[in-house]
């Protein structure tokens, strides 16, 4: 482990080496370091791999203290509490602004829903409280991340199984809509709606893609780097879904962020009437005219609106008109908690917002203060046990500075926004002056304390309040405005008027039937309101902390600002908190719970224990042997320094080994039985089939013994009647004999001395006369490829039946060139030429006698796939095929595109059709084949050529032969060009860069299959395994 995982530990103890320990560890990725079981979190400005579902399994059910500081041990202690000791609970997490919080929560909901039940109805619920951060960031967050917080409260079965959530949100600025601050944008939603919407949607929406058509938009921050304004609003569009969002509500809500667009771009001139007042007046009625139709709202109604107001008093009721400004200005289950807040803001300019974002923080300070460090200590008190008291400072009289009903900075707002006659806000700052003077965490250059009277750099319309982070100077500009927060009642009621269903919930007040004349709560009192509500919410659970800290103001990865961190460790308390936790007791629980939990670790206390529940206790931490310096008994309680529940777990698991050793006795035994009674069955059933099988056995015996009988005597019989035929044969033919020699004898006299020749050439004549009407009729096809030929039927005609075989043969190919086209005639010179090369000495050529040479194999001018691909060669393809590109580092090919024109040989990639070589064809030397049947060949190209720089090429073709061929001819033809040298050999040299490697073809066996394959075996040797041909 990288220094010290948990502070608790760290020695010696000190700032600096606490400073040290979380830079060691921020340096080399630690970015969670515990104290106790308080997480600190760094935020590493980037992504790291430390939240992959492996490491969710690699915490899950696992101790706090057993593997190294993660976030995911703390969810997985606080949902373990909630499902195993039905404990609610609550995750704390705070920490400056951009020190990230946010981040924070989201791996807290993403690790308690990878790791709870499964189910349709649980992961649906479980997906909608993920996506529930992109619909709320979505319309809530900027580029400043503190525009507001929200707390979550997830509720859960008693399996542990979420249920669904509660979600609150906590002052969302709503003054950004109107002015944003420099270098800053309005809310999100708008840029991602203008950007990713598609041109229908825009169209009904009556917007348009430019923000610079709307006065809302900061135009200097509108595209930010790194952020995807389309793909943002599609996701926003798909967690609405997924959220429960129908498709109308999910317009709804659409047509009225465009209606908010609108209005900004409604602007007023003043009038003068004639009674001497001022009043106000739209300049341009179009996008009032647009505003009206999305909201369904009619055009005057609105319009009146914007322009007067209604006063009532005793019953009566006056109209009155708005000047310019006025108009502008007023546009039981389980429960696991998760706070993700603001954090503490100090900027330049700091006004109403800061202040009561900065009162929560120090209000979530003092519940840290009250639950960890000062509620730990009174605890030790109250149960006796021995305790040095620790020093810490306790921020409670900040919270009473600010939030006191009497004299408190919010009261007194409250009440001079209340108060009748001129109220402003240096009447406020006076009155804050007076009362707060003498406070010593309030400062004013106004006040009566003499101290701040030459502090220039506290300005007079200011103040400035001694925060627990530090100090921080309020403008008192608009803090009036701000707290009253005021919608005039003219403006309600005709938002509820209007057809809109989103519009009239969002506008209750307006309603005629409910008009309330009582003065609505201050912006001030609701957020005090809401504050409280969430302390008490957090107070009645058990809380879980993630103290975020951000290690640098550039948010940048890899630098670790000391003093930046210095400060935020001080303020948080972290170091008081490692004290109290190093001094006190990590664990402690009532007796009877601990009983309850622990008893079956001891056969005393197991299963029942009849006494006190002390002395339970003491019995069983006796029998556990544990060191008395390692807990303490207090009155109610017993207090253990260093927590370890492996006996317990350890107990739990003999005792299930031994129901599940019971049980399994119990299944085999019934199983065997079961067998038992079975096999008797089954072995009957066999008998009975074995004897059927023997009688099978003996019939088909029998009957293969009868017919070996039956085929011997009948080829017996056989060849007695043979040999009888055969004999009669015989006699016959000896009879014949006998017979022509007696005629022959008979007519010898009669003939001359020179019949024999007559007889002769008359014999030879009819020979003849009957050999070429023979062959009239059995002449072959007109194919020259037809190689039959009819018998010759005497010897003495060898030469003349040669001769006529190749004079019609020459005949019939005479007339077949004559049918010859011009193309035609060409691809047979190419077969001829592929002959002159290849026939005799490469395997592969008698294969490619019968294929016709296509050429352009892909179609490439009529496929539109490959038009790019085609724009970019000027010649005419003469052969365009798909080829394997051999790499040379493993012998693995990859698909090219082969192009040949008559200057280049171009490859490109067969998916994108991008052009990843081209060689001109001067600038190839050779090509070297195999004189086997595969089809790699080697482009080797001239040395200290501009193509030759990565090397010569490898490649392998179903085509091999047609593309050496036209390789060739193009060589034979072009005159300003060498002739192609083809080398056929089983091994040659390729150049790949600087290095030749050796290609070597050798016959592979029938392990190899059927195919062609290259192997490397080492750095100068690739081998090619051709399969023996039969």
């Amino acid at each position: 482990m990288i220094g010290v995982g948990d502070m608790v530990l760290l020695e010696p103890l000190s700032e600096d080496s606490f400073l040290d320990n979380l830079r060691k560890r921020f340096d080399h990725n630690e970015i969670y370091t515990y104290i106790g079981s308080v997480v600190i979190s760094m935020n590493p400005y980037r992504s790291l791999p430390i939240y992959t579902p492996d490491k969710v399994e690699e915490y899950r059910n696992r101790n706090f203290y057993e593997l190294s500081p993660h976030i995911y041990a703390l969810a997985d202690e606080a949902y373990r509490s909630l499902r195993d000791q039905d404990k609610d609970q609550c995750i704390l997490i705070t920490g400056e602004s951009g020190a990230g919080k946010t981040e924070a929560s989201k791996l807290v909901m993403s690790y308690v829903a990878a790791v709870c039940g499964k189910g349709q109805e649980v992961n649906k619920v479980k997906e909608q409280l993920l996506q529930s951060n992109p619909v709320l960031e979505g319309e809530s967050k900027t580029l400043h991340p503190n525009s507001g917080g929200k707390y979550m409260d997830i509720e859960f079965d008693f399996k542990g199984d979420p249920l669904g959530g509660v979600i609150s949100n906590y002052l969302l600025e709503k003054s950004r809509v109107v002015k944003q601050p420099r270098g800053e944008r309005n809310f999100h939603i708008f840029y991602q709606l203008l950007s990713g919407a598609s041109d229908d949607t825009l169209k009904q929406l009556k917007l348009d893609r430019d923000f610079s058509k709307y006065n809302y938009l900061s135009l200097d921050s509108a595209v930010v780097n790194g952020l995807d304004d389309a793909a943002n609003f599609r996701t926003v569009r798909n967690a609405m879904q997924i959220v429960g969002f129908m498709e109308d509500e999910v317009q709804s809500v659409l047509e009225l962020v465009a209606a908010v667009l609108k209005l900004g771009n409604i602007e007023f001139k003043p009038e003068s009437r004639c009674n001497g007042t001022d009043e106000s007046r739209i300049k341009d009625k179009n996008d009032l005219k647009e505003m009206c139709e999305l909201l369904g709202i009619e055009q005057s109604v609105l319009e009146r609106a914007f322009s007067y107001r209604t006063v009532e008093a005793k019953m009566e009721k006056v109209s009155t008109t708005l000047n310019v400004a006025q108009a502008q200005a007023k546009t039981r289950h389980k429960v696991m908690g998760v706070l993700d807040i603001y954090g503490f803001e100090i900027f330049e300019d700091n006004s109403f917002e800061q202040f009561i974002i900065n009162y929560c923080n120090e209000k979530l300070q003092q519940i840290f203060i009250e639950l960890t460090l000062r509620e730990e200590q009174e605890e030790y008190v109250r149960e006796g046990i021995e305790w040095t008291n620790i020093e810490y400072f306790n921020n409670a009289i900040i919270c009473d500075l600010i939030e006191n009903n009497q004299n408190g900075i919010l009261a007194m707002l409250d009440e001079e926004c209340l108060r009748p006659g001129t109220v402003t806000d240096e009447t406020f700052l006076d009155k804050l002056n007076t009362i707060c003077a003498e406070h010593q965490h309030f400062e004013s250059r106004l006040s009566k304390n003499s101290k701040f009277l030459t502090d220039h750099s506290l300005p007079h319309n200011c103040f400035r309040i001694q925060h627990y982070a530090g100090k921080v100077l309020y403008r008192v500009e608009g803090f009036v405005d701000k707290n009253n927060d005021l919608l005039y009642r003219d403006l309600s009621q005709a938002m509820y008027k209007a057809n809109h269903s989103l519009i009239k919930q969002l506008f209750p007040e307006g309603n005629p039937a409910k008009i309330n004349l009582k003065r609505p709560l201050t912006a001030g009192s609701q957020f005090k309101t809401s504050v409280g509500t969430l302390m008490k919410n957090l107070q009645t659970k058990n809380p879980n902390y993630i103290r975020c800290i951000k290690p640098n103001d550039k948010k940048a990865s890899h630098i670790f600002t000391d003093s930046l961190v210095r400060h935020q460790v001080r303020y948080l308390g972290l170091m008081e908190n490692v004290r109290v936790r190093r001094a006190g007791y990590a664990f402690r629980q009532a007796y009877e719970p601990c009983l309850e939990r622990y008893k079956m670790l001891c056969k005393k206390t197991w299963p029942h224990w009849r006494g006190p529940a002390r002395e339970g206790v003491e019995v069983l931490m006796a029998d556990l042997q544990v060191p008395a310096e390692e807990f303490s008994y207090g009155r109610s309680k017993i207090f253990i320094r260093n927590p370890r529940t492996e006996r317990r777990r350890q107990c739990l698991q003999d005792l299930a080994t031994l129901i599940q050793k019971i049980y399994r006795g119990w299944t085999c035994r019934s199983q065997f039985l079961l067998l038992k009674q079975s096999q008797i069955v089954v072995a009957a059933w066999y008998r009975r089939f074995a004897q059927q099988k023997k009688y099978q056995n003996i019939k088909s015996a029998t009957t293969v013994v009868q017919s070996y009988t039956r085929g011997w005597q009948a080829r017996k019989l056989l060849r007695e009647l043979k040999y009888q035929k055969r004999c009669e044969e015989a006699v016959t033919t000896i009879a014949a004999f006998w017979h022509g020699t007696q005629v022959r004898r008979e007519y010898r006299k009669f003939f001359r001395a020179n019949a024999g020749k007559k007889i002769y050439d008359f014999t030879i004549q009819r020979i003849m006369q009957k050999y070429f009407l023979g062959l009239k009729t059995t002449l072959p096809s007109m194919s020259p490829i037809d190689k039959n030929w009819p018998a010759r039927p005497y010897r003495f005609l060898d030469g003349v039946h040669t001769e006529l075989r190749r004079i019609f043969h020459l005949w019939r190919c005479k007339k077949y060139r004559g049918q010859f086209t011009e193309e035609r005639k060409a691809v047979y010179e190419e077969k001829l030429e592929a002959s002159e090369i290849f026939k005799d000495k490469k395997a592969l050529y008698p294969s490619s006698v019968s294929q016709p040479f296509k050429g352009d194999y892909l179609e490439i001018s009529k496929n539109p796939k490959y038009q790019k691909l085609n724009s970019a060669v000027d010649e005419k393809v003469l052969l365009a095929d798909v080829v394997n590109k051999i790499n040379r580092a493993n012998g693995k090919g990859t698909a090219r595109i082969f192009l040949l024109t008559k200057k280049s040989v171009v490859l490109a990639d067969q998916k994108t059709g991008q052009v990843k070589a081209s060689v001109p064809l001067p600038d190839v030397a050779s090509v070297s084949v195999s004189t086997q049947s595969d089809g790699f060949f080697a482009l080797k190209l001239k040395e200290g050529s501009a193509s030759a720089v990565k090397g010569d090429f490898l490649l392998s073709s179903e085509h091999l032969i047609e593309i050496i061929t036209k390789l060739h001819r193009i060589g034979v033809t072009a005159a300003d060009r060498e002739q192609l040298n083809i080398d056929i050999s089983d091994e040659f040299l390729v150049q790949f860069k600087q290095d030749k490697v050796c290609v070597k073809f050798i016959q592979g066996g029938p392990k190899n299959g059927s195919g062609v394959s290259c192997k490397r075996k080492n750095n100068r040797l690739l081998e090619v395994s051709v399969p023996t041909t039969a």
